[in-house]
């Protein structure tokens, strides 16, 4: 390789940015003595071909250090090397036999990555590597983010890797990017509005627990984001070539072109270095105090709000600034619709770890001109204790709304008395967003995700089997709210099987049914199971993945997911932007809402047994029907009276006690219902519709 001239370089942009006479690399590193960038002319190349070291005077402007090198081609491979005080009990940890990989990278590949050899020593092994992209010519063909109304969303959570992975997907290229693109008619025919993905930001992993490690697992899920700029390597046909930032943009303009909008699950709360004996991969070695929580006497010490051995120090100006880059970034130029923040309560903590209502991160990203329009999802929470739904500071955020999951199991199972708290998970969670001017769409509704049963599992098992973790079953949630359905795992006894695929149906229907946002979990249409395994986060094999067998295998309940999404979609009064009044309609003279029990207009709100929730909802226009629904989770069925609608009859559109295709029926398929009473089955949902 030839030897490159450089120059002094500028400041901005941070990472490297080629143009048609060379590139220019910067970072930034407050308290470095020192600084080299190591160029590879490959990923897998053993040594650099050129070394370049900086000079403080001429290439350092305040705390940024950077270098221009004339005529340097696109697809080179680079780190940094960043020499300075190592005195961890001051939070330094500059060591200059590592090397760095670039945070602003917007490519990068892990081929020569193991991270047991870049923990705490004095040695230098080859690890990740940042790759030199071409200047920006991307042709988007007119494509933008889509900006659709929230309250219009049903929101599908899915895994890029293990959505095609399985050999029955009958891709070209399982688990990547593209994979998905070809999986776009599927996800078209679910009815789903977005995609939320599992982090695709490029992650560690190898960054499992020692018992994983031990039994050859990895890190699946991708909760250990190192590169907050870079698409996942694995994610790609071909990471080497550095065309990350090509196949991710043709798998966000496919799927917008089929109206699908791509929601991201982001981790700003912790990253892939761990804590005190973790790897350094680049921001321990960049300036470590800055970037993370540090205990206040003995900086060597992590603090740890995230169960990850690290914390982000969200609210340092620096890194704020870090996040609000990375967000713009994905939606500017990668045209992401969203982001789902994982353990968001930790963007809430002062650099002493103490919770803001003021936090300069959330409200800057809820301010961003750049980000007007995005959601904003917020898993209110993290794991150190605080427990923010309903209060996540912000108005835009939305929120995973935990509440609602567990009133939904609690419920479903069969637990009594809940009848007045489900009315409110059901109508949009007033008693947490009203109060302080929040809408309903501020709910995210959701009874299973990635974390936990998957629907399946929750009416098979009523305890947790994860001992292929490596874990001795010790890791994972023991409060699951589910219910086996009278016997524990697999079983061929058909009123069980014919129970749980009730309860299955139930759970959609709720689901469909609330106001708010729905968020299904992938795989849940048909049936996926992790037998039993609640906490799969290093299982990237076929208990995780999609298998596409399934969906011939159920194509029942496919078929009710399909038609309980459209029937959501058919009626906009359960996508209400506000809340119901229990006043008048405009459009039909009718109250919005009207409460029953065994008896019309008797709710049962003070029955500490009741199981038992009907209520009827008006139309707000004419065009549209009243709904009539009656939801019986008790163990016997209830014969219960519907009321009078003048000049209108009721159609029957849900029962989830029949077999399908009777369970949901098209509207031009229904038939007028021949009555004033229905007969509701034990542990069934019934949805009438009304019309002349």
């Amino acid at each position: 390789m030839p030897v490159y001239a450089s120059k002094t370089g500028k400041r901005y942009p941070l990472g490297a940015v080629a143009d048609s006479n060379g590139v220019n690399f910067c970072i930034f590193s407050r308290n470095a003595e020192a600084v080299e960038l190591l160029l590879y002319e490959k990923a897998e190349s053993p040594t650099a071909f050129q070394i370049v070291c900086l000079d403080p005077q001429a290439n350092r402007s305040f705390f940024f250090w950077h270098v221009y090198v004339e005529k340097l081609p696109p697809g080179i491979h680079y780190t940094w090397r960043v020499n300075g005080l190592y005195e961890p009990r001051a939070g330094h940890r500059y060591d200059s036999s590592k090397e760095l990989l670039d945070p602003w990278a917007r490519a990068v590949t892990d081929c020569l990555w193991k991270r047991e050899e870049h923990t705490e020593c004095f040695e230098s092994y080859p690890g990740m590597r940042a790759i030199v992209l071409p200047p920006d010519t991307y042709d988007w063909e007119g494509d933008e983010p889509l900006k659709s109304p929230h309250e219009d969303s049903i929101i599908y959570e899915l895994h890029v890797g293990g959505f095609t992975r399985h050999k029955s997907s009958k891709v070209k290229y399982p688990g990547t990017f593209s994979g998905i693109i070809e999986k776009i008619p599927y996800l078209k025919s679910l009815g789903i509005t977005h995609v939320e993905l599992l982090p695709i930001m490029a992650f560690d992993e190898q960054d499992v627990p020692p018992g994983a490690a031990r039994l050859g697992l990895h890190n699946y899920w991708g909760y250990s984001t190192h590169s907050f700029f870079s698409p996942h390597p694995t994610y790609c046909k071909h990471p080497k070539k550095g065309k990350h930032q090509q196949e991710f943009r043709d798998m966000v303009k496919a799927l917008h072109q089929a109206g699908i909008g791509v929601i991201l699950d982001v981790v700003f709360n912790h990253t892939a270095e761990g804590g005190n004996g973790g790897p350094t991969i680049n921001f321990k070695g960049l300036d470590n105090a800055i970037f993370y929580h540090l205990d206040a006497l003995d900086q060597s010490i992590y603090r740890d709000y995230t169960g990850c051995g690290n914390t982000i120090n969200c609210n340092h100006p620096l890194v704020t600034q870090f996040i609000i880059d990375s967000l713009k970034y994905w939606v500017q130029e990668m045209h992401v619709d969203g982001f789902r923040f994982d353990l968001a309560s930790v963007l809430v903590r002062d650099e002493n770890g103490e919770p803001m209502h003021n936090a300069p991160a959330t409200w800057a990203i809820e301010f961003s001109r750049e980000l007007a329009g995005t959601y904003l999802i917020a898993e209110a929470w993290d794991a150190a204790g605080l427990y923010q739904v309903g209060a996540f500071p912000g108005y835009r955020w939305m929120e995973w709304n935990g509440l609602y999951r567990d009133v939904l199991r609690r419920f479903l199972r069969g637990e009594r008395g809940l009848i007045g708290e489900l009315a409110m998970r059901l109508t949009g969670s007033n008693d947490l967003y009203q109060v302080d001017g929040r809408l309903p769409v501020n709910s995210i509704n959701f009874i299973t995700c990635h974390d936990g049963f998957t629907l399946h599992d929750l009416v098979s098992y009523e305890y947790k089997n994860n001992e292929g973790n490596g874990e001795n079953n010790n890791d994972g949630c023991n409060h699951n709210l589910s219910w086996n359905c009278g016997i524990e795992g697999k079983t061929s006894d058909q009123n069980i099987l014919t129970l749980r695929n009730r309860q299955i149906r139930n759970a959609f229907t709720l689901l469909l049914l609330s106001h708010g946002v729905p968020m299904l979990l992938a795989g849940d249409e048909v049936q996926r199971t992790q037998k039993g395994n609640n906490n799969a986060y290093c299982q990237d094999n076929e208990l995780s993945w999609f298998d596409w067998h399934q969906t011939k295998k159920h194509p029942g309940l496919l078929h009710f997911v399909q038609e309980m999404t459209a029937f959501r979609k058919r009626h906009k009064n359960l996508m209400r932007r506000h809340y119901l009044t229990g006043q008048p309609c405009p459009g039909s003279g009718r109250l919005d809402v009207r409460w029953h029990g065994y008896q019309l207009n008797q709710p049962l709100w003070d029955d500490p047994d009741a199981q038992l929730l009907v209520y009827t909802l008006a139309a707000p226009d004419e065009d549209e029907e009243d709904l009539h629904i009656m939801i019986n989770m008790s163990d016997r069925p209830i014969r219960l009276s519907l009321p009078r609608i003048k000049n209108q009859r009721w159609h029957r559109a849900i029962d989830t006690s029949m077999e399908s295709p009777q369970d949901i029926i098209s509207k031009s398929e229904q038939h007028t219902w021949p009555g004033l009473h229905y007969q509701v089955s034990a542990h069934s949902i019934v949805v009438m519709e009304s019309r002349v």
